[in-house]
């Protein structure tokens, strides 16, 4: 009998056999990473700002607008002019600020660099030094008037007493004392009830340099202004949050910034005729140093609450509902999360009851902020252990201030509590559970992202 050979059946693949849990699994998790992947490089970047402790004194900064007791010299004869005092010098009663020429010529006592005086020479090297270390290429006009004050440095000559009317030369006496300004803007007339927003608009400001003017003068056309008074207000426009800070003063700390040096100063509020509100600084010293200046840059002294320093553009607004404490139990482990007995109707009005835990995004008045996604109009929230309920309306909707946390790397919306700020920097309240601590890093524009967005910063 012939030996049967024993045959062992090999297995029978398909096509299929591949696909198995593990294999499912892994390719799920490469589809997610993928999709992450590519959601994350689209996404534009997000610029982010981390949170430091400070203040914001000192930020205080503004534009003032200064008015001086101002008059304005008109011309009594036609013909070319020649200044001798420097522009923003005190000139006193009946000395010789310029001359009117009938022909465009140089005067006779003109004179030249060595005949100036040891003082004259010593005013010479200081406004060569002053123009020299306070020269900017974006503000070339100060060229002009530095050869202007140069040019009447040169032609200061003693007061010529017989002017005769008509002949070819008339001297221009000061009718008083005061500080000879050789610009003309229009505001010399101005009153503080007169202020308005326009005003401050300093990209708007124009000025008539009279010194530059090499046309013929006419009769009556401005030659000069002399400011009279020491005493000389600084007006800026005040927010209603800054009104609310300063209405109880009476004097106030500024600095100018120019010159960096700092002052207490008589401070009032004043109304204009349109109902806007200014901030008034007197000041009865310091003239001499800004007797040109219509604008004079200057920052407020205040004293500030100190707290978390964040851009104001990171802050932004969130509604949520407000679930009463009674009707919660709280986390132990974490005061930043709660959870509720939720009662919801499907469309057949069939009830649905369940638990559910969300996250505190604020406490107030008595009661958690929660996701309005969670709940909705028309629900129940029902106290733990009776059948006691409360009914979700729109008026437990509450609106709060806050910001972007990204410590995670997608953005989480956090309480702040302001406690002061300005135009960019504003302070908030720390040692918030719900809100910032220090280095934690936030949205700088709240407004490029939403809740849970994934961050490319």
């Amino acid at each position: 009998m012939a030996d049967q050979k024993k045959v062992t059946p090999l297995p029978r693949y398909s096509r299929f056999s591949w696909l198995n849990i593990g294999t499912l699994f892994f390719g799920l998790i490469f589809i997610y990473m993928v999709i992450y992947v590519a959601t994350y490089m689209s996404s534009g970047k997000v610029a982010t700002y981390e949170v430091t402790e400070g203040a914001i004194s000192g930020n205080y900064r503004y534009t003032a607008l200064a008015l001086k007791t101002e008059t304005v010299i008109p011309a009594d004869y036609s013909g070319y002019v020649t200044y001798y005092a420097r522009n923003g010098a005190r000139v006193y009663s009946d000395s010789t600020v310029c001359s009117i020429h009938e022909q465009q010529s140089s005067p006779e006592n003109e004179r030249t660099l060595e005949e100036l005086s040891d003082r004259e020479k010593k005013t010479l090297k200081d406004m060569s030094s002053s123009f020299s270390l306070g020269f900017s290429d974006s503000a070339y006009q100060t060229v002009y008037n530095y050869k202007a004050d140069l040019t009447s440095l040169l032609l200061q000559t003693a007061a010529v007493d017989d002017v005769r009317p008509g002949g070819l030369v008339n001297y221009v006496k000061a009718p008083t004392s005061g500080f000879a300004v050789f610009a003309i803007d229009g505001m010399e007339d101005l009153t503080e009830d007169e202020l308005n927003a326009s005003l401050f608009q300093t990209n708007e400001y124009r000025v008539d340099n009279l010194r530059l003017k090499t046309e013929r003068f006419n009769s009556s056309d401005p030659l000069f202004k002399l400011i009279t008074g020491e005493t000389w207000n600084l007006y800026f426009p005040l927010t209603d949050s800054l009104r609310t800070k300063l209405q109880e003063r009476t004097s106030i700390r500024f600095r100018f910034l120019r010159e960096n040096t700092t002052f207490l100063a008589a401070f009032s509020i004043v109304t204009a005729s349109d109902g806007s509100s200014y901030g008034k600084i007197t000041l009865k010293n310091s003239l001499v140093r800004f007797v040109t200046d219509r604008y004079v840059e200057i920052e407020l002294l205040m004293d500030s609450r100190k707290g978390l320093k964040i851009p104001a553009s990171s802050i932004t607004e969130k509604t949520f509902y407000r679930i009463p404490e009674e009707y919660v139990i709280v986390n132990p482990d974490s005061s930043g999360e709660i959870t509720f007995l939720h009662e919801s109707y499907r469309s057949n009005g069939e009830s649905m009851v369940n638990y559910v835990t969300a996250a505190v995004y604020a406490q107030q008045e008595g009661g958690y902020l929660v996701d309005p996604a969670l709940i909705a109009e028309g629900d129940y929230i029902q106290m733990p252990n009776t059948t006691k309920k409360h009914k979700v309306t729109r008026k437990n909707l509450v609106t709060i201030q806050g910001v972007y946390n990204v410590n995670q790397g997608y953005a989480q919306f956090r309480q702040v509590t302001v406690n002061d700020q300005n135009e960019e920097f504003c302070i908030v309240e720390p040692f918030n559970v719900y809100g910032l601590a220090a280095h934690d890093f936030i949205v700088l524009d709240a407004s490029k992202v939403t809740t849970g967005q994934i961050l490319n910063s």
